[in-house]
């Protein structure tokens, strides 16, 4: 890499940084800061600060949350499905499913038809915390858009929909 000399360099008009000893390629760097990529994975982060806060009393992670919270509406689904509809690996959500067994939150059995296919229910106390987080999972969303106008939130999430769910997307 070639250093761009100070002075008259274009640095200037790439960057208002200063021009001492930076590259020709330094001053044509990817602006991070800008980019979708990086910014979705910022309000990631954000929300599950967010989420650790509302949802301390209970010991819960997010992905918990979201297992917990998909169980409520479909009893008994198997594994292979559950982990498509939240998103995560086979693998992962096998995991998880491990650790909130062991709270004795999830029943899991085998399917009587096949074996191999694993599946799974809320226990009652499973049940009683998945509906005791749906006031802080509420919280979490109203403080994670509260910076932009109701215009903006509706926005927002249409943008983010098309992202998430547009083929190939």
């Amino acid at each position: 890499m070639q250093v761009i000399p100070g002075g008259n360099c274009q640095c200037a008009m790439v960057s208002a940084l200063p021009c001492s000893g930076y590259t020709a390629r330094m001053a044509q760097s990817f602006d991070l800061h800008k980019a979708p990529g990086h910014l979705a994975r910022r309000a990631h982060q954000r929300t599950v600060a967010i989420f650790m806060e509302e949802a301390a009393a209970f010991d819960v992670t997010p992905v918990q949350f979201a297992i917990l919270n998909a169980l409520q509406g479909r009893p008994g689904e198997d594994q292979i499905t559950l982990a498509g509809r939240v998103a995560l690996d086979a693998a992962t959500l096998g995991a998880v499913i491990a650790r909130l067994q062991a709270r004795g939150l999830v029943r899991r059995e085998s399917d009587p038809s096949d074996r191999r296919r694993k599946l799974l229910w809320l226990t009652p106390q499973g049940q009683t915390l998945a509906e005791q987080l749906i006031a802080p999972a509420r919280r979490v969303q109203e403080r994670l858009m509260a910076p932009l106008s109701p215009e903006d939130q509706v926005l927002l999430v249409q943008l983010l929909e098309r992202l998430v769910y547009t083929e190939g997307g």
